[in-house]
């Protein structure tokens, strides 16, 4: 059950238990006084009824003299020697009773119709259960309103922070559920917001500092990369160089990734065979990777950022898959699969991680999925990661999701 249909439920209990209490209380009340008021009736008729057979010895105006239907309780009661009333209802109706002791053991009693009053209560009660109908109509819709208002808010609530959570950095948790309500979603968006700013601040400075530490190691590794090329040939020197080549590539990936972290860069866009292109630049692979095309198309879109999205993708499934490595071009679509292990759990639920090494990543990704991913959000495309039933790692770029099927 949803929160709106939960504060409507709610509310309409209320409004049940309110209008049943309130409905039995007039109720009881009303019945008291009309019982009230008909019995100080039959006793100031009763004690003119005394007066005038204490004047004439006579019953009248409605008296009866040892009426043989006095009730046992009305007779108990005035063998106490003092007057009584009862309210007796009987299948043949409903009386009110008075009587009183007279000498010689004989009891005056007089005896009217109470039907007139029941008829009054149950008007009342006829009033009472449509004003209570009412009343719970109204809690009713009154619940389905708030309910709907409450369910509104959270649910843009809801909305703007999973934009939050996929890094969209102007959204604001409390200006997206609107009001000036100051209920509680607007504490909680305010809550996120401030969480928000708060993790936004931290990453901001992670990044700041990652790209320091890259920027300053650039200089070092660029003398670092000069003195290894002045090294004499052989066996030492060449693998003094290619770790060099390796480390100056981390540290311009590094740099690249907190570009890209910024959200300021932007896709210089110009016409791209998106076949001939990727044909051309895989063919640095060898044989090892075969390119397939399914169609062709011709696609507005930045040359150095999509390079840099196939170098990586291919290099990853060369690294930690296993041949053959398809890449096959389909329109915008590009794919590239290998036969390895796949992705990993890990990285299938939550997206590419910087720097997750371990043995269950499969000797780790590095950096190329998580710059691969950046790219692809710059060109406004989507990268997907799958690992096809038939085994291996399916990585899919759309350049054009908004036309694709």
């Amino acid at each position: 059950m949803t929160l709106r249909w939960k504060i409507t439920a709610t509310i309409t209990l209320v409004s049940v238990l309110v209008a049943v209490a309130l409905s039995l209380i007039v109720h009881f009340a009303f019945a008291h006084r009309l019982a009230d008021e008909a019995r100080e009736v039959q006793e100031e008729r009763i004690a003119l009824v005394m007066r005038e057979f204490d004047r004439t010895g006579q019953a009248a105006l409605g008296g009866v003299l040892d009426d043989p239907d006095l009730p046992v309780g009305l007779l108990t009661a005035v063998e106490g020697g003092r007057t009584a009333t009862l309210i007796e209802d009987t299948g043949d109706g409903a009386h009110v009773w008075a009587a009183a002791p007279v000498g010689d053991g004989r009891i005056l009693s007089l005896r009217d119709t109470y039907e007139d009053r029941l008829d009054s209560l149950a008007s009342l009660d006829r009033v009472l259960v449509t004003g209570a109908a009412a009343v719970v109509a109204a809690g009713a819709g009154s619940g389905v309103l708030i309910g709907a208002r409450m369910s509104k808010r959270l649910r843009r609530a809801a909305a703007a922070a999973g934009r939050v959570a996929e890094g969209d950095r102007s959204t604001r948790v409390s200006a997206a559920i609107g009001g000036r309500s100051r209920d509680e979603a607007a504490e909680l968006a305010q809550a996120i917001d401030a969480m928000a700013d708060a993790l936004q601040a931290r990453l901001e400075a992670e990044r700041r500092v990652t790209a320091d530490i890259a920027h300053e190691l650039r200089t070092p590794i660029t003398g670092l990369n000069t003195a290894a090329e002045l090294l004499p040939p052989g066996r030492p020197s060449e693998l003094v160089r290619d770790r060099v080549r390796a480390l100056r590539a981390l540290v311009e990936d590094v740099l690249e990734v907190a570009r890209l972290d910024t959200d300021n860069e932007t896709a210089d866009l110009t016409p791209v065979a998106v076949a001939e292109f990727t044909a051309h630049r895989v063919a640095a692979y060898g044989p090892e990777v075969r390119v397939r095309v399914v169609a062709d198309a011709v696609l507005e879109t930045d040359p150095r950022r999509l390079e840099r999205i196939l170098v990586n993708l291919v290099a990853n499934a060369v690294r930690h898959g296993a041949p053959p490595v398809l890449v096959e071009v389909d329109g915008p679509r590009i794919s590239v699969r290998d036969r390895g292990p796949g992705f990993p759990e890990a990285v299938l639920r939550d997206g590419p991680i910087r720097f997750r090494m371990g043995p269950e990543d499969n000797g780790g990704h590095g950096l190329g999925l998580t710059i691969a991913l950046g790219q692809a959000r710059v060109l406004g495309a989507r990268l997907e990661l799958a690992n096809p039933p038939e085994g291996g790692a399916l990585t899919t770029v759309d350049l054009a999701p908004g036309s694709s099927s």
